[in-house]
């Protein structure tokens, strides 16, 4: 999904492996787990990775099993705080412009080679140099060198109070060794250094990891985690309670409240940072109207929605950034009125016509809501047509345009530039809607470079009301993290950037 999420490049990972007929087989031999328990915690997740490069996808389902491959330069703590991880310490000159790392001592990939400063250089230069998907949180960079092993200086052409979230919230800024760049194996058979290495991966049916017995922050509990492809909900928690699987994130929504308290399984739920939002293609007609995209905005229920795809779970709001965040800002524009949407479309000149709305099979909530879309917008003489591809289809039909509406969501949001800039700005990496709006990259580039906390709250609400009164996105919801496991596990946490990490996890079986 999107940000750790959706919008990115889908790679050709599993036409490759089937063309193959075999599992992308051993990556790294880490010998005896020297775990504690040295057992295998079975996961289910919804769908299959589109490939196992961090910095090049941008697919939730892969983040899912790269955060416990990968480490980052720092890493958000439960409360979205950035805290050490590679970098032990570091400290910013007077004038802002220069950050100064220190990487702990004593780190090493998971194939035995160390990780030094020119690791992280390479990195990040290769993200700027090839222009992947999180290119854009390099915009203020003007240089990133190694003075020595344990050094990395960076270097901003302005204040950039964002830089650490940048560089710790995962999505593809994972530290990467060279030489498995180089080689091509990154993809089916990353090395990083993480608490545990891709051992084995079998095509559209499971990934399974082993335990990194060298880990710079302990060796896991875990001998390994096999993460197998479950995307229907029911068979999920079916597989839960029958023993065969220890823990999903795959859980039908019309459940949650009866199984908080069912003694057989362990219910995780937290409000998220996430948003899910409706994009009408602003690069074809009529869609480029604002008016025709107010009008749908004017059309959506989002109570029904809300109950469709969640059972009450989710929260409502017409912006991208939760209830419970310092950076939410007050909207409530678009209550549902037929009456004012048809007068809208009335006034573009829209006298009906064909609707093409790209959800996926892989994300079963975008369905359901694109169902009640198509209801909604009938009255307005639109026809939907739904389409339901998997989701690197997904990618790649967005990627290229082939849409009128998408529905998806970003997920595991920390800084307010994570939840607009590169969704927004003109020519934004994610602004696959071609929305483009001076006065919002005014105030979008100035949010990047404000350093005081209020002042910078302003600026984002101000862009946030923008974006929203031109329909860029028609926010739909923020959903809750619902996560279940067996109550065998113990150490696991359910997080509101829905990062899913095993490192502190055991199981008693």
């Amino acid at each position: 999904m999107t940000s750790r999420t959706t919008l990115g490049i889908a790679g050709a990972l599993a036409a490759v492996l089937a063309l193959a007929g075999c599992s992308a087989g051993q990556s790294v031999d880490l010998g005896d787990s020297g775990s504690a328990s040295g057992q295998t915690l079975v996961a289910a997740i919804g769908g299959e990775p589109d490939q196992l490069d961090p910095q090049k996808t941008t697919s939730y389902f892969a983040f899912e099993v790269l955060e416990n491959v990968y480490d980052t330069l720092v890493q958000p703590d439960a409360n979205l705080e950035m805290q050490p991880a590679l970098a032990e310490s570091w400290e910013t000159s007077d004038d802002q412009l220069t950050w100064t790392f220190t990487l702990r001592d004593g780190v090493k990939f998971q194939d035995g080679s160390d990780l030094t400063s020119e690791d992280v250089v390479y990195s990040y230069r290769r993200i700027i140099d090839e222009k992947l998907a999180n290119a854009w949180k390099f915009s203020t960079v003007s240089d990133v060198s190694a003075p020595d092993d344990k050094t990395v200086v960076i270097t901003v052409s302005q204040p950039t109070p964002n830089l650490l979230s940048n560089l710790g919230g995962f999505k593809g800024m994972a530290i990467v060794e060279k030489s498995n760049v180089e080689s091509g194996d990154i993809t089916t058979k990353p090395v990083g250094t993480g608490p545990f290495a891709v051992s084995d991966y079998v095509a559209g049916d499971h990934i399974t990891l082993k335990a990194n017995p060298d880990y710079w922050g302990g060796a896991p509990q875990l001998g390994g985690v096999e993460y197998r492809f479950i995307s229907e909900p029911a068979t999920a928690l079916a597989s839960l309670k029958a023993g065969d699987i220890d823990w999903t994130d795959v859980v039908p929504p019309q459940q949650v409240e009866q199984l908080s308290s069912d003694s057989s399984v362990t219910l995780g739920q937290t409000p998220s940072s996430d948003y899910w939002y409706l994009a009408l293609n602003e690069a074809k007609a009529p869609w480029n109207d604002v008016r025709v995209r107010q009008a749908i905005a004017y059309a959506i229920d989002r109570d029904a929605i809300v109950q469709a795809v969640s059972y009450g779970t989710a929260e409502k709001n017409q912006l991208a950034i939760p209830k419970q965040s310092f950076w939410y800002s007050e909207y409530d524009e678009y209550s549902t009125d037929i009456d004012k949407a048809k007068a809208l479309m009335a006034e573009a000149g829209f006298t009906g016509g064909t609707l093409d709305l790209l959800a996926t099979s892989d994300y079963p909530e975008t369905v359901t809501a694109a169902q009640i879309i198509a209801a909604n917008l009938e009255p307005l003489g639109i026809q939907v047509s739904i389409r339901q591809p998997d989701f690197s289809t997904w990618l790649d039909e967005q990627n290229s345009g082939n849409f009128d509406m998408l529905m998806m969501g970003w997920l595991g949001n920390i800084d307010p530039d994570d939840f607009y800039y590169s969704q927004h700005h003109t020519g934004g990496a994610s602004n696959a809607q071609k929305f483009s709006d001076p006065e919002v990259d005014e105030l979008l580039d100035a949010g990047r470079v404000e350093t005081d906390k209020d002042k910078r709250k302003d600026l984002y609400a101000q862009a946030a009301t923008i974006i929203a009164d031109k329909a860029s996105y028609i926010y739909l919801y923020n959903p809750s993290v619902t996560q279940l496991w067996s109550p065998k596990v113990s150490g696991y946490e359910t997080r509101a950037d829905r990062a899913i990490r095993f490192a502190g996890t055991s199981i008693d079986k």
